[in-house]
């Protein structure tokens, strides 16, 4: 019962945050509405039993997506004075989200200290977990192929480099190679000044 009642309260809260970004005027608004989506959908990964994909879900996602589209959406030309006006009157709509969020967290942290009454045993029949057995097949089993579409990327994102760089002229460039290779004759000149002409 407990289980049914946690996983329609995430399910609900996620569906009503994910037509909350595609509808909310502000766009940060909609960002922090993609954050809560996100959480909703990771506690619902853990309640599946599978948290590689629940910690994957909020470091990738949460960590770096979402502020990503936080930080652009904050360095777009909007009239944030336009769209703060009247925003008193969804004080009580704030407050009763960011209630539910917290009842959320308090009810996940209740149901794993209880011993998992929500979280389901993402134990194996060989005694390890989800993550631990994610682990052993990437870092033991396909290392290899791991290494390899690590070095895959790692070309890709040079070749991509590579091919957006522009020399545009008359723009000043650093080149190692001269500045190694200079010597004092071409950093100065010795002139012998007479009494008198100097500036």
């Amino acid at each position: 019962m407990l289980m049914e009642i946690a996983f329609y309260l995430f399910s609900v809260v996620m569906i009503a945050s994910a037509l909350m970004v595609i509808s909310a005027r502000n766009p940060v608004h909609s960002v922090l509405f993609l954050i809560l989506a996100f959480f909703n959908a990771a506690a619902l990964f853990v309640m599946l039993g599978a948290e590689f994909l629940a910690m994957i879900l909020v470091v990738v996602y949460v960590g770096a997506v979402a502020v990503l589209f936080l930080f652009v959406v904050m360095m777009l030309d909007i009239d944030f004075k336009a769209l703060r006006q009247g925003a008193m009157q969804y004080a009580v709509f704030a407050a009763v989200l960011a209630l539910a969020f917290f009842c959320e967290l308090a009810f996940a942290l209740y149901s794993w200290r209880v011993g998992g009454a929500i979280v389901l045993p993402a134990v194996s029949a060989g005694g390890i977990s989800n993550t631990q057995a994610l682990g052993r097949i990437l870092y033991t089993d396909n290392i290899f192929y791991f290494q390899t579409a690590g070095l895959i990327l790692l070309v890709a994102m040079i070749g991509a480099i590579v091919l957006t760089l522009r020399h545009r002229p008359g723009v000043r460039r650093q080149s190692v190679a001269r500045q190694v290779a200079r010597q004092p004759a071409d950093a100065m000149e010795v002139r012998d000044v007479k009494p008198g002409q100097g500036s």
